[in-house]
């Protein structure tokens, strides 16, 4: 049984430069035939936040696009979302992406380290750890990070922290 949606690459060329105009970039695509009515979500990420005014401006365009390839009209449910907060980082856009946030790292050397994403740069992430009372940055190589999580956090991180990381200045020049 055929259900006339679109596949996973159809679906990411038609919505794929939309996106881009709007700063993000389709990190994923998934048809669920089963669902009724059948879902197509769209994962979306980029460098800003994808708030819900930006999700449902993609959501509106997403959906106009959809109906007009084959008459979907009302025949799906089209969701529009972010990676989520347990996605693992796995390339350097990840890292820059989560700056300012606390992430778990293991690391190829089989230690593991909890901190604070910094600026990444040249294939490696600052990492605001704690030393003592402390705080210090580790430039740790993309290439010697094995797994790298976001951790949930339920209180506000500290200024010192913060700053370390370089959360909310511009970098001369920057990227």
């Amino acid at each position: 049984m055929t259900t006339g949606l679109p596949s996973q690459t159809q679906v990411i060329e038609l919505l794929g430069g939309e996106f881009a105009r709007a700063g993000f970039e389709i990190e994923d695509v998934v048809i669920d035939n089963r669902a009724r009515p059948p879902r197509i979500s769209v994962i979306a990420d980029g460098d800003a936040p994808l708030d819900l005014d930006t999700i449902a401006a993609l959501s509106r365009s997403a959906s106009a696009l959809l109906d007009d390839l084959a008459g979907l009209r009302d025949d799906y449910v089209l969701e529009v979302s972010s990676p989520g907060v347990d996605r693992p980082l796995t390339s350097e856009k990840h890292f820059r992406r989560a700056r300012g946030r606390k992430v778990e790292l293991a690391l190829s050397d089989g230690s593991q380290l909890t901190g604070r994403v910094g600026e990444t740069r040249d294939d490696a992430v600052a990492v605001v750890v704690r030393e003592g009372r402390d705080w210090s940055v580790r430039d740790i190589p993309l290439g010697a990070v094995v797994k790298a999580v976001v951790q949930v956090e339920f209180s506000p991180p500290s200024r010192a922290e913060l700053e370390l990381a370089n959360v909310g200045r511009e970098t001369e020049g920057g990227a």
